[in-house]
């Protein structure tokens, strides 16, 4: 296999495991309604429980980075893995409320290492000019994931019920494993792994309070917390709304969740090989943030949800809100990629991760809280929709080329 196919096999997988990832993350918020019935739990009880997922997966991103630098991509990856299908497919035997959220605790810790691994694994192998594409394709996993998830998962609902949702979904997806141990044979602990290896140990004290006053830092600090608050928003409490607020079918909810985020993907994909063209005849940066400050500001058409009246209404919208999050979504990632050293990655999509998954708990906490408190989703909606404005904020003033470089320079001295 030559070095070019090795590579795009690995980001094939790659992209295969976030899907996964993200159909065992998502079939709670699918079959939350059922499960709420089923357990008699509160909206403010289950968005606790979508919430748990967050905490675990948040306290572990860093750790997961450095398994992966430790022991190399094929092991920890793959471990981690299996112990994710098998918490998902847990999930099918529970009778209380402690029981779910022992296996969202679960699932998110294994979960963790997803995102430090598949965007490292890009910025070292692709260069800067070349990173849009796959890194579309991995994140158009995020975006396929849910929407085969709610697609199957509402067929599953309707025809047999929430449990064999969870043990149908854990169990087939431990499939991806062989192809993946079959790919990544050569890696042994990192010593002949596909990705590169770098150490993460600093060779001085890393400057903390240069870094903390970045503007760069508080950019992607402020623009990842709520762009993520936008996005699990809609991840873990959209299937919901349509079901409840809406009165959809589950078969109907499925459609009008699996076609917009199909969407998303496929605009995510067309939107980042459009932007490395441009990248290559233009500033890097700039197309980028272009890009991620438009979509922001398209994806706020989601507020339309609180006016709008027919099905066919919502449909366009969420159509509309989600091709504009995957104009910004590929775009987003690889302005990581840009700012930060080779031997930095990890760590700073790691940080990324971390801060997404706190707006990712928030989103889901909070929604839950204001169903209970208002009996409706008019101002969970709202917060959503305009967590994108701030985000797109923060994209444009705090993200600047001479920030840019004072940023890796502080990274790649330590």
């Amino acid at each position: 296999m030559s070095p070019n196919t090795e590579r795009w096999t690995v980001v094939s997988l790659l992209f295969l495991g976030v899907l996964i990832s993200y159909i065992d993350r998502g079939n709670l918020s699918v079959a939350a309604v059922p499960i709420m019935r089923e357990l008699r739990l509160s909206p403010a009880a289950i968005g606790v429980a979508l919430s748990a997922f967050f905490w675990t997966y948040l306290v572990f991103q860093i750790p997961a980075a450095y398994l992966v630098d430790t022991c190399g991509l094929r092991w920890s990856y793959g471990i981690a893995f299996l112990i994710w299908s098998l918490a998902s497919t847990a999930i099918c035997l529970v009778h209380s409320f402690p029981q779910l959220i022992c296996l969202r605790l679960l699932l998110g810790m294994s979960e963790a290492i997803v995102g430090p691994a598949s965007v490292a694994y890009i910025q070292r192998h692709f260069n800067e000019s070349e990173q849009g594409l796959p890194t579309g394709l991995y994140l158009s996993g995020m975006m396929l994931g849910p929407a085969i998830g709610s697609l199957l998962g509402s067929i599953l609902l309707e025809r047999v019920g929430w449990r064999p949702l969870f043990l149908a979904t854990g169990l087939v997806g431990c499939l991806w494993l062989w192809p993946w141990l079959l790919a990544t044979s050569t890696d042994d602990k990192g010593s002949s792994d596909l990705t590169t290896k770098y150490s993460l140990a600093p060779k001085k004290r890393l400057d903390r309070v240069s870094l903390l006053l970045s503007p760069v830092t508080w950019g992607v600090t402020v623009c990842t917390l709520f762009y993520s608050y936008f996005w699990f928003f809609c991840l873990t409490w959209m299937p919901s709304y349509l079901v409840m607020s809406r009165h959809f079918s589950y078969s109907k909810m499925g459609r009008f969740m699996a076609l917009p985020l199909v969407t998303m993907a496929l605009s995510s994909l067309a939107f980042g090989a459009l932007a490395d063209r441009l990248a290559k005849q233009t500033e890097a940066l700039l197309v980028r943030k272009c890009f991620v400050i438009v979509g922001f500001i398209l994806g706020c058409s989601i507020l339309l949800l609180t006016r709008v009246k027919s099905s066919e209404d919502v449909f366009i919208v969420l159509m509309f809100s989600f091709m504009a999050m995957g104009l910004a979504s590929a775009n987003f990632w690889t302005i990581t990629e840009l700012i930060s050293p080779k031997a930095a990655i990890a760590v700073v999509v790691s940080y990324q991760n971390t801060i997404a998954t706190a707006g990712g708990a928030v989103a889901a906490l909070i929604t839950g809280i204001l169903i209970r408190d208002t009996g409706d989703f008019r101002m969970a909606v709202g917060l959503a929709g305009g967590s994108l404005l701030i985000a797109a904020g923060a994209t444009f003033i705090l993200i600047r080329e001479t920030g840019v470089d004072k940023f890796r320079r502080l990274l790649a001295s330590s």
